[in-house]
């Protein structure tokens, strides 16, 4: 779909008999609507403290406070996102544990890109559509249980605002990119399974599933081939061309001086110098 003139979405509530339906027709996923919730993650974290199973998923009609990396915040109006959180518990070893945001951002992209969308992915984990506009964030966190570590899955998800909605010129929403896509309802289903079949299959595959994900990865990264600018904690940076993405899912960043590599959690920003 393309850009075109601001349309008028439907902004009606999730559909809880879907997801209700969804959750008997698929074992391995439970969703529990809220009607609204500061955050998602905060609320998942809570449940997988409290013994939730893999596959419970969080979803808040209106997410009044949402949380992004380094604890930025955002909010939409009601009725025109796709907020949810998921419970995970990885059985794959530690050193493949930051492979996961990724797989998340790859595997949502793939699910716009099925929605009739042209989604890719933006280092590490931002969907993007339209010259680089972001039409959704993820946030994954590690949260220590009684039961062992768990991934809770935040994902968000511009749907239905308008062009005057949106927060930033470099934002997007599914409406704006395509006027008459799918109901909010659809998307969060779509996304979800999409998610969790990429995981599934990247935990069935043991070291084979990474080198797998990181192919299919590396050939749906917007990153790479770019010139960038990495942003760095205490105001440091990097200039180069975004040239690889490692075993290890860190950016391989070529700059005068030689060869860096980044990892999600060293970096403020990513931003194309080129394009």
């Amino acid at each position: 779909m393309t850009s075109g003139s601001t349309p008028t979405p439907t902004r009606g509530p999730l559909d809880g008999d879907r997801l209700a339906g969804a959750s008997d027709l698929t074992p391995d996923l439970t969703f529990e609507l809220l009607p609204e919730t500061p955050s998602t993650n905060e609320v998942a974290a809570e449940r997988a403290r409290a013994g939730a199973h893999e596959g419970l998923v969080v979803v808040a009609d209106h997410q009044s406070s949402g949380r992004g990396r380094l604890d930025r915040t955002w909010e939409t109006p009601p009725g025109t996102a796709v907020t949810f959180s998921l419970v995970l518990r990885p059985t794959v070893p530690p050193a493949s544990w930051p492979w996961l945001p990724l797989l998340v951002g790859h595997n949502v992209a793939k699910a716009i890109t099925a929605l009739g969308y042209d989604a890719k992915v933006k280092w590490p984990n931002d969907v993007l559509l339209d010259a680089d506009r972001k039409v959704a964030g993820i946030l994954v966190e590690r949260v220590e249980t009684p039961t062992g570590p768990a991934a809770i899955v935040g994902v968000g998800i511009n749907v239905a605002m308008t062009a005057d909605e949106l927060p930033v010129p470099t934002a997007t929403s599914l409406a704006v990119a395509g006027p008459g896509g799918p109901d909010r309802t659809s998307v969060l289903l779509a996304v979800v399974a999409a998610v969790r079949e990429g995981y599934d299959v990247w935990q069935a595959g043991g070291e084979q599933g990474t080198t797998r994900l990181a192919t299919s990865y590396r050939s749906h990264c917007a990153t790479l081939g770019r010139d960038v600018r990495v942003e760095l904690p205490g105001g440091g940076e990097l200039l180069g061309r975004a040239t690889d993405i490692d075993d290890d899912g860190r950016l391989v960043v070529t700059t005068a001086a030689g060869t860096e590599r980044v990892g999600a959690g060293d970096v403020i920003h990513v931003r194309p110098t080129s394009a």
